[in-house]
């Protein structure tokens, strides 16, 4: 535990930019993992005013806050900057933002349209970073000095190693050329690393092999060293031999003006294996419908060519997810097939 301080404390400098005077908000609930670590930890070892709000999630509540509070510094997820999406640009303009200097975002991958819309409504880009529950503190972020690829999750931390891997049989190999999509994978040794699973030990290990903590995470690393998020391994679609990330499609898709979200599965196909089905929710104002499928469908096609493009969409008024706001992919999957749903405790209700 004290050690995930040092790297809670470390992060809070290098990726949120702490300083004395700041007045932070990190919107996760404390029950979770980011809203403990960075809710509670970095905030109090760094001696800044920490922001706690218990209210229920309203978007123009939400802009008072930062402008009554005269909030520095803002940590919340793409599931709330989605929602703030949906309400447009012009509602943020009528409240005082200009003590924002800083706003960074963790949870799920950020849309590229998530970090434009940041820079219209708010006045500053979105600051994507990555990291998991097992790392126990930020691994991968855009830091507040560098330019912001819109859809990277940025480069590492100063003392984290990442690469991109490939497993072979038992032999795991690190990939080198750019833009090549493996799993991302960390030299263990961080000070926040976890020690186990509870009660899992076969679990623990196989999380690492050749001397890498293996995160089950796809990604893929360009030329610059910043590192581009595919999907989870096993959220992957493979299409008539392509092998096609769920967050590119549901990207290209929240580009057109009626998308507020989108989540995309692999739904099988005796002649492709699989193919791309995305399931999307709409802005207010749009109507699902034969007509808005089909100019959906020409869009993602147009974006991401025919092999990658989704085949079939459906309608949803919402998407579901964890209470920590991910999108739940596999039960999209369970409810498609009719299979069973498994264990739904951590359904956003």
């Amino acid at each position: 535990m004290h050690g995930a301080v040092v790297a809670h404390h470390a992060t809070g400098s290098y990726v949120l930019d702490f300083h004395p005077d700041d007045v932070f908000w990190c919107t996760a609930d404390p029950g979770w993992v980011t809203g403990t670590s960075y809710g509670i930890i970095s905030p109090l070892t760094h001696g800044v005013t920490s922001v706690v709000d218990e209210g229920d999630f309203d978007a123009e509540r939400w802009y008072g806050i930062l402008q009554d509070q005269k909030v520095t510094v803002w940590y919340t997820a793409p599931t709330a900057v989605q929602v703030l999406m949906t309400v447009g640009v012009e509602i943020p303009k009528k409240y005082d933002l200009s003590a924002l200097r800083h706003v960074a975002s963790v949870g799920e991958p950020l849309n590229p349209e998530a970090v434009v819309w940041g820079v219209e409504a708010l006045g500053r880009p979105i600051h994507d970073n990555w990291w998991q529950t097992e790392t126990g503190a930020i691994m991968i972020a855009n830091f507040p000095a560098m330019d912001v690829k819109p859809g990277s999750m940025g480069r590492p931390v100063p003392g984290i190693e990442a690469g991109i891997i490939r497993r072979t049989g038992d032999t795991v190999e690190e990939v080198r050329e750019p833009d090549a999509m493996g799993e991302l994978a960390l030299r263990p040794g961080w000070p926040s690393m976890f020690r186990g699973y509870l009660g899992e030990e076969e679990r623990y290990r196989k999380c690492f092999a050749g001397g890498w903590y293996l995160s089950g995470d796809l990604a893929r690393r360009d030329r610059e060293g910043y590192f581009w998020f595919v999907g989870r391994s096993d959220d992957v679609i493979k299409s008539s031999g392509h092998l096609i990330g769920p967050f590119e499609v549901e990207s290209v898709l929240m580009e057109h003006p009626a998308v507020a979200e989108a989540g995309v599965i692999g739904k099988p196909d005796p002649v492709a294996g699989e193919i791309v089905k995305a399931f999307v929710s709409l802005k207010a104002g749009f109507t699902a419908g034969e007509e808005l499928r089909r100019d959906l469908l020409a869009h993602a096609r147009r974006r991401l060519g025919a092999a990658v493009a989704p085949k079939e969409i459906d309608f949803l008024p919402e998407l579901p997810r964890t209470r920590s706001g991910k999108i739940l992919r596999r039960l999209l999957k369970a409810r498609e097939l009719g299979l069973p749903e498994g264990d739904l405790s951590m359904l956003e209700r």
